[in-house]
């Protein structure tokens, strides 16, 4: 069977080019610059999310940990929650999903520590019980969000949200600003020999 999807490929790029053109550039600005201050004083960086934000999260982790430290002396401290089957399986299992996150923060989590919390919807029960843990300790909070922004826009101390209402749109632009910040960081990082 052959389909034309010409049309529908065309329509979903320029859906997704629309989007891009209406990201708040002085939002993520402040989240980078978030970042770059956690790197500066060697804060930890905890970055999660679930299903296909847990994939962008683990992604940072690489972009970051390797992909941006590898050439440099000193290196980002980025960690990964949803990266650990076993300790996942064993939280979900004996306490509940909702606490996936939250208990993996206590005992680690310390204020000045940054929270990269990746939610579409900005409402998944085990982002918020996690960000809500974080803030106790004194950490701040920078929010990956689309749709509205949910709970999670009015917990977070920074944003990088993407004003659309389709998962897959939102999804790939949170990858998109993944590639871009370890484009940007690397660049700038490897031009400042302070680094």
């Amino acid at each position: 069977m052959q389909v034309d999807f010409s049309g529908p490929i065309v329509q979903y790029f320029a859906n997704l080019q629309s989007v891009l053109c209406q990201l708040n550039q002085d939002e993520i600005n402040a989240s980078m610059n978030a970042l770059l201050s956690a790197y500066d004083r060697s804060a930890a960086i905890y970055c999660f999310g679930n299903g296909g934000s847990a994939s962008t999260a683990s992604h940072m982790l690489n972009d970051f940990n390797k992909g941006i430290s590898g050439e440099l002396q000193k290196k980002f401290r980025v960690y990964c929650l949803n990266d650990n089957v076993p300790i996942l399986t064993a939280i979900a299992n004996d306490i509940g999903y909702s606490a996936v996150f939250s208990r993996q923060l206590e005992g680690k989590a310390n204020s000045g520590d940054l929270i990269v919390a990746i939610s579409g919807s900005g409402n998944s029960e085990n982002i918020l019980q996690a960000v809500t843990y974080a803030k106790s300790r004194g950490c701040k909070i920078l929010g990956v969000t689309g749709y509205d922004g949910g709970k999670l826009w009015e917990l977070a101390d920074y944003h990088m949200h993407v004003p659309c209402h389709n998962m897959q749109i939102v999804e790939d632009i949170h990858l998109v600003l993944n590639h871009m910040m370890m484009s940007v960081f690397s660049d700038a990082l490897k031009r400042d020999t302070g680094h």
